[in-house]
């Protein structure tokens, strides 16, 4: 078997492929030869331009992810390949089994058999590397909890943004806006079940209803100035779901007479954790299920806009870090 390669971050806007040997699996562990993988467009983009906090670490909750957000490190959550070798005491039916991993960009790796994800027979590869994005979009629909009736407005349309649009659309809801500058992404977002969208500029479809205001809004632009935009979206007692990670970066928000007498919420969600009133009844595995069955409800291949060779990695994150009108989803491929 040839070396393995995996993907570094090395300096900010610098990746590299560093060869080394493929690893022998443990007791307990596959060897995976990776096929596929997907470049997040969020935390990902904010690890290579050196925005995250590099005394953070990376996600105490994958045991892929070790260490912090100080480089040299590697990162990805979004494998997807074939066992191709097992531990000494795993059966050999796990031989050629398409399995998903939350684990960094590189070519091979071992994991313990019971922290990879056999693919359903009906997911293909590339499918298959949306499933961390479509478990965000159900955790920020757990955190929000829509009621029948609500008015709800998704700011920000890149592939988590989209996803929960999807997720959303399945709610009986009155009107699920979607705003974003980008036009393509508008056009995918009508198509997973927007009943709107808007421009950044352009007015809400709830400001001259009675009482005003959307009910529900989701911030996942990424960018600190769209929690203002978020928070003078909603109405009375409005909630503010924010799924944006800022990193590094400050949110300077207006707290003051609007957010302060219009009893606004701000929600904080983050998928390493489940809502509190929630893990009585709701685990990961659980969380994981519903996100493959939303996975297999929608065509995510509306979101792949570039396929690159793992060997020209760097060329994947040039484009995310362009602007969002380059590019929405980019998987690598090996």
């Amino acid at each position: 078997m040839s070396s393995a390669r995996s993907l570094y971050f090395v300096e900010p806007r610098t990746v590299r492929l560093e060869p080394r040997e493929v690893p022998d699996p443990d007791p307990g562990e596959v060897l995976v030869e990776t096929t596929r993988s997907l470049v997040s467009a969020g935390t990902e983009l904010l690890v290579y331009r050196g925005e995250a906090p590099t005394d953070l670490d990376a996600d105490a909750a994958l045991d892929a992810l070790d260490g912090d957000l100080d480089f040299p490190l590697r990162y990805g959550y979004a494998a997807v390949g074939e066992v191709v070798r097992t531990g000494p005491d795993l059966a050999d039916d796990w031989l050629g089994r398409r399995v998903f991993a939350f684990n960094p960009h590189e070519s091979h790796f071992t994991a313990p058999a019971e922290r990879v994800a056999p693919l359903p027979g009906e997911v293909d590869p590339e499918t298959a590397t949306f499933l961390p994005n479509v478990e965000t979009a159900v955790n920020l629909a757990l955190d929000a909890t829509p009621r029948v009736g609500e008015r709800a407005v998704v700011l920000g349309a890149g592939i988590v943004g989209l996803l929960t649009t999807a997720v959303l659309a399945a709610y009986p809801l009155d009107h699920l806006a979607v705003v974003d500058p980008v036009a393509d992404r508008r056009a995918v977002a009508e198509r997973f079940g927007a009943d709107e969208t808007l421009r950044p500029a352009d007015p809400l479809p709830f400001d001259d209803r009675d009482p005003g205001g959307a009910d529900l809004a989701f911030e996942l632009t990424g960018s600190p100035d769209a929690l203002d935009d978020a928070i003078d979206a909603v109405g009375y007692d409005g909630r503010v779901v924010v799924g944006s990670w800022y990193g590094n970066k400050r949110a300077d928000v207006d707290l003051g007479g609007r957010f302060h007498r219009g009893r606004v919420s701000l929600v904080s969600s983050q998928v390493s954790t489940i809502d509190p009133e929630l893990r009585g009844r709701w685990n990961k595995d659980r969380r994981l299920d519903v996100a493959w069955d939303r996975l297999r409800a929608t065509d995510v291949g509306e979101l792949i806009t570039h396929r690159v060779p793992f060997r020209e990695a760097d060329r994947a994150y040039e484009l995310l870090d362009a602007g969002p009108e380059n590019a929405i989803g980019v998987v690598l491929s090996y």
